[in-house]
């Protein structure tokens, strides 16, 4: 067992994934001797060299069609975008490549290839450093879409993508990077799949479905409406494509109230898709609609407004009476 910040547990899943298979590669813009801005890929390229730990240019559409192209060859490229921003030059790559490659050859290309991609706000940033924009990737019919929440899942989670033959959107919020939590890097397996959703806290009257950075303002509003007598269970969905409607579903049959978070914008955002799934399963159990608490649909902020931007635990704790009250 090894107390591990999320940022570190992706590093020592991507230690351990690279030790145990010399196909998989890093590549990315300053992630050899830098170790990238967030400091993930740290000590890699010493321990692994210039061959397997890849500084990059900074041109984000050759990165990934790069890393396309290595995939087809046999590899396991691991890509860093350096931040959510910084994706869309690679976006046609992603779309009109990465998504599409197993489906154009009737299923005989894999691309077992790991998009990894800083995601949300609140670390103070600039333009184009704080965008959630997962939605654009859901939409993309060929790519695994997945957000991992905590150090544990974190190391986990980076591994099973690798090992997957399938491209993998592999969404990191970069406000929880330093939370840390024990891991148990030792053992042989993964506690779960890669997809899998979890009750991250139970409770009986209020569902609140969430991912990525917002799973910890949801434990936190849970903890603030436990005061007030109000059980809210929380559900960290972990896979978004595809989606684990399973265990989403036998929590709102339980509580027959659904609130799903995120920080993407409302308009569109993957809240919507949650919420029309659910009605069309459980319609006879739900007891109040579904309620979304999101980002508004405006381009993101300057960092002095993200407080107001961002989803809180008062915007949640009021979209949970809002359910309550039908």
């Amino acid at each position: 067992m090894t107390t591990l910040t999320l940022a570190k547990g992706i590093t020592a899943g991507l230690r351990r994934a690279m030790e145990a298979d010399p196909k998989v590669l890093v590549m990315g813009e300053d992630v050899g001797r830098l170790g990238g801005v967030f400091r993930v890929t740290e000590g890699l390229q010493k321990d692994f060299g210039e061959d397997r730990v890849i500084d990059t240019p900074l041109a984000e559409s050759g990165i990934v069609g790069t890393a396309v192209g290595l995939a087809l060859r046999g590899y396991r490229p691991v890509v860093e975008i350096q931040f959510d921003g910084f994706v869309y030059p690679a976006f046609d790559q992603i779309t009109s490549q990465v998504a599409k490659m197993h489906n154009r050859s009737a299923g005989t290309a894999k691309l077992p290839m790991v998009i990894r991609i800083p995601c949300g706000g609140g670390i103070g940033a600039v333009e184009h450093h704080s965008e959630s924009n997962e939605a654009y990737f859901l939409h993309s019919a060929g790519l695994r879409v997945v957000a991992c929440s905590n150090a544990e899942d974190s190391y986990w989670m980076i591994q099973q993508a690798i090992e997957l033959d399938d491209p993998v959107i592999f969404f990191e919020p970069k406000r929880r990077y330093h939370d840390r939590m024990d891991v148990d890097d030792g053992a042989a397996a993964a506690p779960r799949g890669l997809y899998d959703a979890v009750v991250a806290r139970p409770g009986g009257h209020v569902t609140v479905a969430c991912y990525g950075p917002m799973v910890k303002t949801c434990l936190a509003a849970a903890d603030a409406a436990a005061e007030e007598g109000k059980e809210l269970e929380v559900i960290d969905l972990r896979g978004l494509n595809p989606l684990d409607i399973g265990v989403l579903g036998a929590s709102v049959e339980k509580t027959g109230r659904l609130v799903v978070v995120h920080e993407a914008s409302r308009f569109m955002g993957f809240g919507a898709e949650i919420a029309a799934q659910v009605q069309e399963r459980l319609f006879y159990h739900l007891e109040a609609p579904v309620l979304r608490v999101a980002g508004y649909s405006i381009p993101y902020p300057m960092s002095k407004l993200e407080e107001h931007h961002l989803p809180d635990l008062d915007r949640v704790l009021d979209s949970v009476d809002r359910a309550l009250s039908f």
